[in-house]
């Protein structure tokens, strides 16, 4: 089998000729070991407690290895929670986030016994106090409050700001929290927090921590004390040098909370990671379908696009793009663009590649996290396959 080696990883090119693109590759050796680092880094915290982000990817290979190294689920939808749940992730570590559950969606986590719904309104307080009365049961909440702090990233991925649509407002906290200890088939928990996606800045977390030191010595002066904090997610990855950063510094990451948060013994630390997870374990395989003279740049026109990876088109996100066919040492600036009849179909311009041509494989890295999983049929595409290392 002919390989592409880079630093950290290979493509097994000759493996690659019989199967139709696009599809994801995902490189089952790089995700355990991210699962391995995840562990060592949070191997001496007894109380730390890693819940993976279905929605970067919902792959059921990917789920069911994550849920084989011990890590929980954070689900946005009752999809996520019944395909955690299939994947073989314990319904105890279920924690259920989003701004509008509906009901058929709180009746999947109350029927499951979910560890923990994370609410976001009193209305959905309400509903769910009203539905767990139907089944006669209790259900655990934690209130996810909007902190009001800026992370450093794209807009489109800020969760903690004042305008943001998620969570309670500061002013609100205590009164939704006496609203949620008085009612009667709600057992409150805890607080959940997430600033935000695709965060580098270590000091966003820093702050984080400070906010959350404030509310819970509010919380304590009024004799209320919390069993569960929940930080959300947000950890990002290195885009620009996949092979040489292919893992996120987690013992730094979880450092900060270690340092930085002034955590009681009887309490859990809930953290829900998921691109950091699953983000570099995925690249997007495609052919290059024809390379196009423009009057003024050449192109090079894949046959995956924006419906297969719409991040570059939705973030304007950058990924790596590589030519792992091309044995050419001469090399020519493409624009890499998708078919797909809309001009933000475009996944990198002015592109440095080994001279390519018609049927070359062109890898677009960092894909794990959602791609595949945010790829729809516009234009009446098939949604791409996956294909595993092993």
């Amino acid at each position: 089998m002919k390989e592409i080696n880079f630093d950290n990883g290979y493509f097994p090119v000759d493996s690659f000729e019989e199967l139709e693109t696009p599809f994801y590759y995902y490189d089952l050796n790089l995700l355990n070991l991210t699962l391995k680092a995840i562990k060592s880094a949070t191997a001496d915290a007894r109380n730390f407690m890693v819940h993976y982000a279905v929605k970067a990817n919902a792959n059921h290979i990917l789920l069911q290895t994550i849920g084989e190294a011990g890590l929980g689920a954070d689900c946005v939808s009752g999809g996520e929670i019944e395909a955690a749940l299939e994947a073989g992730i314990p319904h105890d570590k279920i924690v259920y986030t989003g701004v509008g559950k509906t009901d058929k969606e709180i009746n999947i986590g109350l029927d499951n016994d979910i560890y923990c719904f994370n609410i976001e309104s009193v209305e959905e307080l309400e509903v769910i106090n009203a539905l767990a009365k139907a089944k006669d049961k209790k259900a655990r909440i934690a209130i996810r409050i909007n902190p009001e702090i800026g992370a450093h990233t794209h807009a489109n991925i800020t969760t903690g700001l004042a305008e943001n649509k998620f969570g309670i407002a500061m002013a609100d906290i205590d009164r939704v929290i006496d609203l949620a200890e008085s009612t009667e088939y709600i057992e409150f928990i805890g607080l959940h927090f997430h600033i935000g996606s695709q965060i580098l800045d270590m000091d966003d977390f820093k702050g984080l921590c400070d906010r959350i030191n404030d509310i819970t010595s509010h919380l304590e002066s009024r004799g209320i004390l919390i069993s569960d904090i929940n930080v959300g997610g947000g950890l990002g990855i290195d885009y620009e040098d996949p092979d040489n950063h292919p893992i996120p510094d987690f013992e730094k990451y979880f450092a900060v909370y270690r340092e930085n948060l002034r955590l009681r013994p009887e309490q859990t630390l809930h953290f829900e990671l998921g691109r950091a997870v699953v983000g570099q374990c995925g690249s997007l395989i495609s052919r290059v379908v024809y390379v196009k003279q423009g009057s003024l740049t050449k192109f090079a026109i894949l046959d995956a696009g924006m419906t297969d990876l719409i991040r570059p088109a939705l973030y304007q996100a950058h990924h790596l793009i590589q030519n792992i066919s091309s044995r050419s040492r001469e090399m020519e600036r493409y624009d890499v663009v998708g078919p797909i009849c809309e001009s933000s179909d475009i996944f990198g311009k002015d592109i440095l590649l080994p001279l390519t041509r018609r049927g070359d494989f062109i890898a677009i890295r960092s894909a794990g996290a959602y791609g595949e999983v945010m790829a729809s049929c516009y234009n009446c595409r098939p949604l791409p396959g996956a294909v595993y290392s092993e």
